[in-house]
């Protein structure tokens, strides 16, 4: 058990048979009346948002969530197969479970599934990768002090704001947290 008064970003928690993640929080401690929390909650099943208010000394349930490095395999009728290193297992996940973490994923690298009562509902790419321009504007002479940006389109398909020095065919690091680019490797 955890109390309220204790939560902090990525606490996870029973509540009422859902289970949800911290995504902010607030203490507020007002003028007049008790003290309290504010939460903004990510259902990690079906990732709804909420917001919920508690007292700080309310005792919530935490739920204990498994996390395994896993391979992403490949992409096949809608559905991306990821393997177990120890067990050899292939899973199938969706896309609403991996969608913020596939545009930064190539085949046969490894990322993070998140597992609750043994079903896996989110997936999480490296915090850092190496990806290949596949297509972008090209570079100007002269253009590498300013902090202007272009589009590049990644080997993955994601599309990567860049410096206006880097060009086609470059491999970049990006920071996958945030989606930024990082440098040219």
């Amino acid at each position: 058990m955890i109390s309220a008064g204790d939560i902090r970003k990525g606490t996870t928690f029973d509540e009422g048979g859902q289970v949800y993640t911290v995504i902010d929080f607030l203490h507020v401690k007002p003028g007049k009346g008790a003290a309290f929390v504010r939460t903004k909650l990510r259902n990690v099943i079906n990732s709804g948002v909420t917001e919920k208010t508690f007292n700080p000394t309310t005792k919530l349930q935490e739920a204990v969530i498994e996390r395994k490095e896993m391979q992403y395999l490949y992409a096949a009728d809608g559905l991306y197969y990821f393997m177990d290193q120890e067990t050899f297992e292939q899973i199938p996940l969706n896309y609403e479970k991996v969608e913020e973490a596939i545009k930064y994923l190539k085949e046969n690298m490894f990322a993070i599934i998140k597992f609750y009562k043994d079903e896996a509902f989110s997936v999480e790419a490296p915090n850092f990768v190496e990806l290949l321009i596949t297509s972008t504007e090209p570079g100007v002479k002269g253009n590498t002090s300013s902090s202007v940006t272009k589009p590049a389109t990644v080997e993955t398909g994601a599309i990567i704001q860049v410096p206006m020095f880097v060009n086609e065919g470059e491999t970049i690091r990006i920071d996958t947290r945030n989606g930024d680019y990082m440098l040219r490797v």
